[in-house]
């Protein structure tokens, strides 16, 4: 049986408040933080909070694609990579996730793999290269991830679920572009789901680390049983909204509670 480290992907849309989101994913548990430094640039708008039928207080806030977003000069990429280097005890994943990954990132293919450049020469521990970043520029970076003893997620983002044997093949092929292999699908039902799954015990035997997941209701089902399905890395998060099992997410508690009873 695996023993997955969890890494919990931080909501957090400010410095302080990736900041202080971090410290709470330490004390939680997490074994990684990853740093989705594309968030940065969204505006995070006051919830609405309008009165149920019995009068209750329900909240309500537009999901992310809908936030304005800051200029991309606001913010500094060197300090910004400073300070979570001196205020994050962890080991950080620095991810950047263009919107054609279902990322935020407001500016340029250049402005985005320059940031990318400048977290790997900071000497962060771990960065997420997406698969779709063109041959030429994916190679330059890994050539300065190794250098830098910078570990790296080479990342496949795809707004379907292929079958378990495609989602294998992918990772089999993938396997000398990082040290961990991540495929994450959208899940749109329970068969979709089970194709994660497959795929994972697919991929016991094979000399590859892997992390694969769902977005989706079904999505968290590789995130939970992970420890039997060989799986290298499980993404969690620090949300605890109501049916979070919907989106494919699982909270850090529940998770590490989950493999507790499981007896994983």
């Amino acid at each position: 049986m695996a023993d997955p480290k969890v890494c919990v992907s931080l909501e957090a849309t400010t410095v302080k408040e990736v900041m202080d989101e971090a410290a709470r994913a330490n004390l939680a548990g997490a074994d990684i933080i990853e740093i989705r430094f594309d968030r940065l640039y969204l505006i995070k708008p006051q919830a609405t909070i309008t009165e149920g039928e019995e009068g209750e207080r329900i909240s309500y806030t537009p999901p992310a694609v809908e936030w304005a977003t800051r200029e991309f000069e606001s913010i500094n990429v060197e300090t910004s990579i400073e300070s979570f280097k001196e205020g994050i005890p962890l080991p950080v994943i620095f991810t950047v996730r263009p919107v054609r990954d279902g990322g935020f990132f407001i500016g340029t293919e250049e402005q985005r793999l320059e940031i990318l450049s400048t977290a790997i020469a900071s000497g962060v521990s771990w960065v997420d290269l997406e698969t779709s970043i063109e041959e030429k520029a994916r190679e330059g970076l890994l050539e300065a991830a190794k250098a830098a003893d910078c570990q790296v997620i080479a990342s496949t983002h795809d707004q379907s679920m292929p079958s378990a044997a495609e989602i294998a093949d992918l990772v089999r092929s993938q396997k000398d572009l990082g040290d961990i292999i991540k495929f994450c699908g959208k899940v749109s039902n329970h068969q979709d789901a089970l194709q994660i799954v497959k795929a994972s015990q697919d991929l016991v035997d094979e000399e590859v680390l892997f992390s694969l997941m769902g977005l989706g209701n079904g999505g968290d089902w590789a995130r939970i049983h992970a420890p039997v399905l060989n799986q290298t890395l499980v993404f969690a998060t620090m949300l605890n909204e109501f049916r979070l099992n919907e989106k494919g997410l699982v909270n850090v508690n529940d998770l590490r509670d989950a493999w507790t009873l499981l007896d994983y």
